[in-house]
């Protein structure tokens, strides 16, 4: 089985960002960055299917010089080989433009699945995944915890809302958008961080695939979040009021 499995570096979560001076995107040189969370679990779907079928898994990514670290990480996880689109202002272009880059890299290679995470912990659109398998003409599912492979193609669990789950099968080839949490993430090893370094790695130029064409959306500006604090009263006797409290905090700050 043939996988490609498309990554992107995004801002770590504990980073401390200050807007450019644009104000359409952040100040990246004090910035770490590290692979999209969702991205990383799409990768390890990836290797646990190719160790139980055999087959290759090659990894994708679009973006500056920066992205290589993040590729060699993929390749140390035990991705066979590389793809890197070097792409400059990939912030600055919709969902659309950003499939149709990576969808002109993938047809190609003629891949039995395409895996990508089910969104990126920076902009978080939750689009480029779906958008990707309408233009590869493929059939495609989201929010997939868990991939099994048939005789005739897949079978896929779905995470819905209200905490129920959906089981269904496709035919390959197919594209799915992965959810985080589905499976345990791996480390590098010490002799895989080795191979990595001896592993393909093909660049090649946005520019190359074909523009992207015009977008759909702008980005015009970013703004960081308000911080605000407030105070609420819940009225009624002890018990009314610790029930209210435990119905906001399972509802509304979702922490229990």
């Amino acid at each position: 089985m043939k996988i490609i499995v498309a990554i992107k570096q995004v801002p770590e979560r504990d980073a401390q960002v200050r807007i450019d001076s644009s104000g359409k995107w952040i100040e990246e040189a004090d910035v770490q960055f590290a692979m999209n969370e969702s991205d990383a679990y799409a990768l390890e779907e990836a290797l646990q299917l190719k160790e139980k079928h055999g087959g290759e898994v090659a990894v994708l990514s679009a973006g500056p010089e920066r992205v290589g670290a993040t590729i060699r990480e993929a390749l140390a996880k035990g991705a066979d080989r590389a793809i890197h689109i070097d792409a400059d202002n990939l912030h600055q272009l919709d969902s659309l433009s950003v499939a149709r880059i990576l969808a002109s890299a993938i047809k190609p290679e003629s891949p039995d699945l395409v895996l990508t995470g089910l969104q990126s912990d920076d902009l978080g659109l939750g689009q480029t995944g779906v958008i990707l398998a309408e233009l590869l003409g493929l059939p495609h599912a989201s929010l997939i915890l868990t991939v099994e492979k048939t005789g005739s193609g897949l079978t896929v669990k779905r995470e819905l809302e209200g905490g129920w789950f959906q089981t269904i099968e496709l035919p390959l080839p197919a594209v799915l958008t992965i959810q985080s949490g589905g499976n345990k993430l791996r480390y590098a090893t010490l002799m895989g961080i080795k191979r990595a370094k001896t592993k393909e790695v093909r660049r090649v130029s946005a520019s190359e695939l074909g523009t992207p064409g015009a977008p759909l959306a702008v980005l015009e500006s970013i703004a960081l979040p308000h911080k605000q604090r407030s105070t609420q009263i819940l009225p009624g006797s002890a018990r009314e009021a610790a029930a209210a409290l435990v119905e906001k905090l399972k509802f509304e700050v979702r922490v229990l």
